[in-house]
């Protein structure tokens, strides 16, 4: 921590013991914005793509001889034959079975539901072997199921609920632009959002030379030449990650500052409970180390209009 004025103009305290002591008491436990649960957007579209293949399959609901009826749908309605990894909520569509392990003798079989537009007996035979062994064709036949397409929406959402881990940092993402959008409005400055070296050359003709390729900033802003590179995360609970984090940070600054450029790093969550000291020292190396809290309080607002 730097430049201590700032910090005591907003928190009361230039002391870097009470403005750490400030961040970790004003962690937040949660960010989850109506978003977060189900991603309504992207369920529907991947359901779309397939909607019609299920209303054909839905004709198989309630079928006595549900095996020959599947292979004559087949037959008629080859597309559908991709829809099936669907059907046990997988996206795949390779599968490799293991058949038989009986004293150590392990036998496997090959499934693949790839695009087909021409289906061969064997194919055809796959297809009802796997749903009956999946016990998908049961359900069918008994009406466990009463409508296929229902039943995929909800293994859609299901499906997307395991993005939710991936959410945290995307909620981040969003609260943060808000405010990145609301300083750079009021201050007539620039910015980039998922900022690549190759971006900011084209669109500020500055050079931002980055340690790896793949450096992908959160956010760029432009202050008359004066390029502030942040970066957000979220950590609703521990791990090794977090450890991993400070440190990259730490390189990251040294990298950046080299070259005369600014590092900004907001990071939140109880995770950090379980990891202070390896914040804490991030903190105390880095200029700007900052919570929601804080960047929402005037400080990250202030830091980069002064120029600080």
């Amino acid at each position: 921590m730097k430049n201590s004025q700032i910090f005591h103009d907003y928190l009361g305290s230039a002391a870097t013991k009470d403005v750490f002591k400030h961040l970790k008491n004003t962690l937040t436990d949660s960010i989850t914005i109506w978003n977060y649960f189900v991603n309504w957007q992207k369920v529907l579209l991947n359901f779309k793509s397939v909607e019609i293949h299920l209303n054909t399959l839905n004709y198989l609901i309630g079928k006595a001889n549900i095996e020959q009826e599947f292979r004559e749908l087949l037959q008629i309605y080859p597309g559908i034959y991709s829809t099936i990894p669907l059907l046990i909520a997988c996206r795949t569509k390779n599968f490799r079975i293991l058949t038989s392990f009986t004293e150590a003798n392990f036998q496997y079989k090959g499934f693949n539901f790839s695009n087909q537009s021409l289906l061969f007996p064997e194919n055809i035979e796959a297809a009802v072997e796997f749903a009956r062994e999946t016990g998908v064709l049961e359900l069918f036949e008994n009406r466990t199921i009463k409508s296929i397409p229902d039943y995929v929406l909800g293994i859609e959402v299901g499906l997307d609920s395991n993005g939710r881990k991936n959410r945290g940092g995307d909620t981040m993402e969003i609260i943060v632009q808000e405010l990145v959008k609301s300083i750079c409005s009021a201050n007539n400055l620039t910015y980039i959002k998922q900022a690549t070296a190759e971006k900011i050359l084209t669109i500020w003709d500055t050079v931002v030379e980055v340690d790896k390729s793949s450096r992908r900033f959160d956010f760029a802003i432009n202050n008359q030449g004066l390029i502030y590179l942040i970066e957000v995360n979220f950590y609703g609970g521990g791990g090794s990650k977090l450890k991993a984090t400070a440190g990259e940070y730490k390189t990251l600054y040294d990298f950046l500052s080299a070259q005369n450029h600014k590092f900004i790093w907001i990071t939140d969550g109880l995770g950090w409970k379980t990891s202070l000291k390896p914040l804490e020292e991030t903190f105390n190396y880095i200029e700007y180390t900052l919570n929601l809290n804080m960047a929402s309080s005037g400080l990250l607002a202030e830091i980069i209009k002064q120029k600080l």
